[in-house]
């Protein structure tokens, strides 16, 4: 059953478990000392009282003169006293000390009761271990069988010289002191459950603090193996911290690995075909031809050169991007701006199809990212709407704001995009053939777009319109 519970459960479970059996033992322990060492503090008091007292009336029992002294009346005026006091919170209204003499014999000769006096107390033990020069002390129920009935006494022998010559026993029950044991109790165990939910919530912060480093390592994890592009958690602590460190730096040596198999096996597959092209008309012109086929053949050459030049090119720009993890800077770009610069370097390819730009951007936009990133995929946007545009027709370049980004939509007059090719768009290496040549592109251009977008943490999008296509690149607004 525990198996199935989640880790951190499980260690809150069994740190709950430890703190609450620790909390119990320690808490029964002390509160099991409480009543002995309330106990142990009175009596000590009582033998205080009683030596005191042993000394007052040494010389009247020495002289026999105990019982007609007055003390008999000091005593009892003494039981009748009401002391007023407020103890820690409880109001003592009464005196609770009872005091009896008794001579050699155990004789009881003075009892600030007044009811015991002539009887024999010689077996109790306060006055038989007394008499015989030992610590009496003893503890009697008044009722029999409760034991908030005892009553504890304690005596001190009278001295004539060395000679025992009676007791004085003080006694106290310990009723009286049962409210202060009682609350000491309450107040400890109000304190040790507040200490054990304080213990338990901490562990559940713990456990919550864990959990959460664990869901998100493992949310990494899951997020890399589905190849999206997340940062390593930051996660606090010397072990998680280490434990996310190393997984970032595992990911990083797999992903180079594949990623240098993967590049190495589309590269071969993309240079065959130029290659192969380059060959054969090498080939064919070392044989005698027209000087018109001999300059056809070269501007395959060039043709084909520069189509590796361009693929080789756009292949380091994406691998670039795909390596990274986060921007190196973030910088408010004037979109505007940009766009008009990229525009002017765009008239020169258009200007023999009558194409025409135009920048309907709001000159108050402002993108915030890597500058030569975003110009990157802007490019490639406005290559490939320019490819896509028929003659005499128009490219027009707006934005909006979205909920903290901004909205770059590319719009150009041209033919629509088939329907099962526009979800494969930002495919690597994928591309449709261009309406002037019937050949196709790298296919990285809007791959790269796309790679840029999200290490931006935006997207991009393409549609069919009326009259033509949509390109909606989204990036954050400065």
């Amino acid at each position: 059953m525990l198996r199935r519970l989640p880790l951190t459960v499980r260690i809150f479970l069994v740190y709950g478990v430890f703190v609450a059996l620790s909390g119990y033992f320690v808490l029964n322990r002390v509160y099991s000392e409480i009543k002995p060492a309330v106990r142990q503090s009175t009596e000590e008091t009582l033998v205080d009282t009683a030596n005191l007292l042993a000394e007052i009336l040494s010389r009247e029992l020495r002289n026999g003169d105990l019982a007609r002294s007055d003390l008999s009346d000091v005593l009892r005026t003494y039981g009748e006293r009401h002391p007023g006091a407020n103890i820690w919170g409880f109001e003592k209204t009464g005196i609770t000390h009872r005091i009896y003499v008794t001579d050699a014999r155990g004789i009881v000769v003075l009892d600030s009761t007044g009811k015991d006096v002539g009887r024999d107390y010689s077996r109790w033990n306060d006055v038989y271990l007394t008499l015989r020069g030992r610590y009496g002390a003893r503890s009697t129920e008044e009722i029999p069988g409760d034991e908030l009935s005892t009553v504890m006494h304690v005596a001190a022998p009278i001295r004539d010289g060395d000679r025992i010559v009676g007791v004085v026993t003080v006694a106290k029950p310990n009723r009286s002191v049962q409210p202060f044991i009682d609350r000491s109790q309450h107040r400890l165990a109000l304190l040790g459950s507040g200490l054990i939910f304080v213990g338990l919530i901490l562990g559940a912060l713990l456990s919550w603090w864990l959990s959460g480093a664990i869901r998100r390592l493992t949310g990494y994890a899951e997020a890399v193996s589905q190849g999206q592009r997340v940062a390593v958690p930051d996660l606090p602590g010397g072990e998680l911290h280490r434990l996310s460190q190393a997984l970032d730096s595992m990911r990083t040596q797999l992903e180079g690995k594949a990623y240098v198999e993967r590049y190495v096996q589309t590269l071969t597959h993309e240079l065959k075909s130029p290659l192969a092209a380059i060959q054969g008309a090498a080939e064919l012109l070392r044989r005698d031809m027209l000087p018109g086929q001999r300059e056809l053949f070269l501007d395959n050459i060039d043709a084909e050169s520069l189509r590796l030049q361009t693929l080789s090119e756009r292949l380091l720009h994406l691998a670039m991007v795909e390596q990274r993890h986060d921007l190196e800077e973030r910088v408010a770009i004037p979109l505007r701006a940009l766009l008009d610069e990229l525009f002017a370097s765009l008239q020169g390819r258009l200007q023999a199809t009558g194409v025409q730009l135009r920048n309907d951007v709001p000159a108050d936009l402002q993108l915030r990212g890597e500058r030569f990133l975003v110009r990157q995929a802007l490019t490639n946007l406005l290559d490939n709407a320019a490819d896509f545009t028929r003659p005499e027709g128009a490219i027009r370049c707006g934005a909006e704001r979205e909920d903290g980004m901004i909205a770059v939509i590319v719009t150009n007059d041209g033919e629509a995009i088939p329907e099962f090719a526009i979800p494969r768009l930002t495919e690597r290496f994928y591309s449709l053939p261009r309406p002037a040549t019937g050949r196709k592109s790298t296919g990285l251009g809007l791959n790269f777009v796309q790679e840029v977008a999200e290490l931006h943490g935006g997207s991009v999008a393409l549609r069919n319109v009326a009259g033509g296509v949509e390109a909606r690149l989204r990036l954050p607004a400065a």
